[in-house]
């Protein structure tokens, strides 16, 4: 935050195919289930998502809940701290994928962070709902992508028709990055876990890092190159599996 008698510029940038914001831009809100916690709203359809994804900050010996209603599935990831996840214990890289029959309630047995992601569930016909999904990142392996070393990938989401969205994290070593601009249907919410480099969204090269989001619409070209002296880090969503509505 800057003193009064600076003056005041951002990085956010708001087009009708993407946005890009620094965590410093988000004002604080809460929730009524989630009281105690100070609430980011990183994404929601006055943007032109079709999602909701939520940066949620508990203080130790508090909770907040999602209550079941049979239409929204619910993605978290844990930034830092721990708790309990109904009776699961989770702590920083844990992650799940709730279905939309499944509540969600957290419990911070430490200050925590996490992220919560919110979407209709899209049915198909002739797939079963899924059943509620937990894991850790630290027992994902980190694929070699597009026969680059230096580019991995770890896929959060089984990749089964089940699930209509896939939750990945993408690790670029400095120097490396997406080989070409992709340009495609599916939209993205990006949250930046670490480093910095450059996005490339809808024809310009912006600066990114680490607690940057991005949320990129149907048919955004982007790409993106990390820089500096650290692997780049990201965690990002992608509706994929479903036939197109017309």
């Amino acid at each position: 935050m800057r003193a009064p008698d600076q003056l005041v510029h951002s990085r956010a940038r708001v087009a009708q195919r993407y946005a890009l914001f620094p965590l410093e831009g988000f004002p604080l809100s809460r929730l009524p289930s989630w009281p105690d916690a100070e609430v980011r709203v990183l994404a929601a359809p006055a943007l032109g998502a079709k999602f909701v994804q939520y940066l949620i900050d508990l203080p130790a010996g508090t909770r907040g809940e999602f209550a079941s209603d049979g239409r929204l599935e619910t993605f978290y990831y844990m930034l830092s701290g721990a708790g309990k996840l109904t009776d699961r214990s989770i702590k920083s890289g844990s992650f799940g994928l709730l279905s939309p029959n499944d509540s969600f309630t957290f419990s911070a047995t430490e200050n925590s962070r996490l992220i919560v992601f919110r979407k209709v569930y899209e049915q198909a016909k002739g797939i079963e709902l899924f059943k509620s999904y937990h894991g850790e990142e630290s027992k994902v392996k980190a694929e070699v992508w597009a026969n680059n070393a230096a580019s991995r990938l770890q896929t959060l989401i089984p990749d089964e028709l089940q699930y209509d969205f896939a939750m990945n994290i993408f690790t670029f070593d400095p120097g490396h990055g997406l080989p070409y601009v992709e340009t495609h249907v599916m939209e993205h919410g990006l949250l930046f876990l670490q480093g910095k480099g450059v996005y490339y969204l809808d024809g310009t090269w912006m600066e990114v890092e680490k607690d940057d989001f991005i949320w990129m619409g149907p048919y955004c070209p982007q790409s993106f190159y990390a820089t500096g002296p650290t692997p780049s880090r990201y965690i990002y969503y992608k509706n994929v599996n479903r036939e197109i509505s017309l």
